[in-house]
């Protein structure tokens, strides 16, 4: 296994991971999956020996960049994938001036897997499509 991430111009890829994870698999419904943000945000794709693996986007609201969008491919999960892919996007965060904090809202039966990667729940429960979700946080040391 051989996995990159890397910005892409060009997001048809992420978006063919995101339908297949969130649309086909967990029945996001289709219109709330592509929205305003996917037209200027910044696009990452993973992928392992050229095929698409995974994807994330991230959103520059102020001093926060916002990640969202993080999903990778069913029969993928479980090596690895996710923490690479939320590295490098974490990564890219920091080596922008001004930005203070990366947020998200994981998904419940997700916060395990990014409080590994430093991130802290805060605030109520939400329900985002139809999945309970909850806001997250990493702040970055300035």
């Amino acid at each position: 296994m051989t996995v990159t991430v890397s910005r892409v111009a060009d997001p048809t890829d992420c978006y063919a991971v995101r339908y297949d994870v969130f649309v086909q698999e967990q029945k996001v419904p289709v219109e709330l999956e592509r929205d305003e943000l996917d037209a200027t945000a910044i696009h990452l794709l993973a992928t392992d020996n050229g095929s698409p693996v995974g994807a994330a986007r991230i959103v520059i609201n102020g001093d926060t960049g916002k990640i969202g969008r993080v999903c990778v491919l069913r029969d993928r999960r479980h090596n690895g994938i996710g923490s690479t892919l939320m590295c490098e996007t974490l990564e890219i965060l920091r080596d922008m001036p001004g930005i203070a904090r990366a947020a998200l809202g994981a998904q419940i039966d997700a916060l395990g897997f990014y409080e590994k990667l430093g991130f802290t729940a805060y605030g109520a429960v939400f329900d985002d499509a139809g999945i309970d979700h909850r806001m997250m946080e990493l702040r970055f040391d300035t």
